[in-house]
Order: C-alpha cells, then structure tokens, then sequence
C-alpha cells in the first residue's frame, strides 16, 4: 500500500458509542497522505482532525459512520439502538458469490452488521433519533433490515417526540434482496409520515453518494435538506441518464452545487460545521 494512503480503523467501545480519535500514528503507520482534490502532501493528522477533510483545499475524502457520530453527538451522549437486527438471504441470492457469504465477509471486514446505525443521542444539548449509512457496508445500499433501521428513526422520534435526522450515504436498494428491498422505500416513506403529525422537524443530510431508492424516498423528504461539497445525489447516474436520452449533461450535473443553484436542497454545510449547523437548525425548528 501506498505511504501516503493508508488509514486506521475505528472500532466501537463497548457502550456503542464511537471511540475518541484521532489518535497518534502508530508504528508503520501513515504520516503523511496526498490529497485527492489538491494533490498535495498533507499530515494525516491534520487531515483526521478536520474529519477526513484536507486542511488545504477542504476536499471531502470518505468519513466512517463511527467517526460521523462522533462528530455530531456531544461527547457521550450517542446510545446505539437495533444494533441485534441481522440481515437474511430470503431469495437465497447469489452472483459473484453467494448473499449470505457476502454478509458474513462484509461484516468480518467492518465490525457492523449492516449498512445502517441507528440510536439517539444530543447535539447542542438536545436529544434527537439520529441514523447514518455506512457507505463502508457493501456501498451502503438498502436491504429489509436497513429499512426497519430507518423505520425505527421515525418511529423512535414520534414515539418520544424528538427531531429526525438522517444520514444518508448509499447507491440505492440492496439487489440481492430484490423486492424486499425495493418495499423499504414505502415502508420508510409511510413511517415519515406517520412522523409528521408530532410536527417536528425531520433533517435530511446527503453525503456522497445518495443514490437510487434512498434518494428516490426519504433522503429527499426533509423538512431541511443539507448536502456536503460536490456530494453526487439523484435516482440514476449521469452516465446511465446521458446513454438514456443520448444527450450531454450540464457540468456538475448531480452534484450538490447543481442542486442548491436549482431549488433541490436548502444548503451545503461542510463537513466540520455541521454539528454547529444541525444544533442551529434543531434550535430554531424544534
């Protein structure tokens, strides 16, 4: 591996809150890595501490679920919930190799047992039924368990009347499950609005990428939309949208610039400020 590419991986502690971080670079670990955006050499400390963004240019690289929840929570306060729920392999898929297999590999390789943690925690002091993808869990799509996480967000916050956020990182419906993934976006879209009627705010984040059923349901039926820098957000992608109607996109076509200079999201917050922006939002909205 590359001196300049190689990261550390995090770990829950045992109370399902994410650990404390970054810490020093251990022996045989990376010190410096080169930026994607930039192409400069940056100390990877520096790159940690400003939550995988390059202090130079502030290009977005990807961030771990764990490392976004620490990110947002006040210190202590995230209490991980539905951590028991295992995804099946109903229609006994298989392609390159089979569902199941690909379940156990992905969950050996990344700690979770899905592409989704839910629970409740604070930010700014106030208690809101957080979710995040975990794009790192087989590209974060969306399976029957995910959308029963999801569910559970807006249940929990209607049940306690608290605010929704939501995380969302994903390309779309899990394909090995097929119909029972495709039945989430229903699922979750019902639970959102079985949620309304507690009149709380439901904030949606897009990270990179929010793609396919996520965007096509509850990623885009925030009260507030927000999206991280050059984020890529739609139902299909620009190449499969230009061979489609076999024309050439607009530059920037799906990214969140494009978006907010259209109407489609409510701002694009970078990434160490949205803390502070989701505790302004849930202080005047909830």
């Amino acid at each position: 591996m590359a001196w300049f590419s190689k990261t550390k991986k995090l770990s829950r502690s045992g109370d399902g809150a994410p650990q404390e971080g970054p810490q020093p670079a251990g022996k045989g670990e990376a010190v410096w890595r080169r930026c994607d955006g930039c192409a400069e050499v940056v100390y990877t400390q520096d790159w940690e501490r400003h939550w995988n963004t390059c202090p130079l240019c502030g290009h977005h690289d990807p961030l771990p679920v764990l490392r976004r929840l620490e990110m947002i929570f006040d210190p202590g306060s995230f209490q991980e919930l539905d951590r028991d729920l295992t995804p099946q392999d109903p229609l006994g898929f298989v392609d390159a190799k089979k569902y199941k297999d690909r379940l156990k590999s992905t969950a050996k390789n990344t700690g979770m047992k899905d592409a989704f943690i839910s629970g409740v925690g604070t930010i700014e002091g106030r208690e809101v039924s957080v979710g995040s993808f975990a794009f790192e869990f087989m590209g974060g799509s969306m399976g029957s368990v995910v959308g029963e996480k999801v569910t559970r967000v807006f249940d929990r916050a209607y049940e306690r009347k608290l605010p929704a956020v939501v995380f969302s990182s994903t390309g779309g419906a899990r394909m090995q499950e097929g119909i029972f993934s495709l039945m989430q976006m229903a699922k979750t879209s019902a639970a959102l609005n079985r949620f309304r009627s507690i009149h709380k705010p439901y904030v949606s984040v897009m990270l990179h990428p929010t793609t396919g059923g996520v965007a096509a349901s509850f990623a885009w039926l925030g009260d507030v939309i927000l999206a991280e820098p050059k984020a890529l957000i739609g139902f299909a992608g620009p190449r499969v949208i230009e061979q489609t109607i076999r024309e050439k996109l607009p530059p920037g076509f799906q990214r969140s610039e494009f978006l907010l200079d259209h109407g489609m999201i409510d701002a694009i917050v970078k990434r160490p400020e949205m803390r502070a922006r989701l505790g302004q939002l849930l202080g005047l909205l909830a």
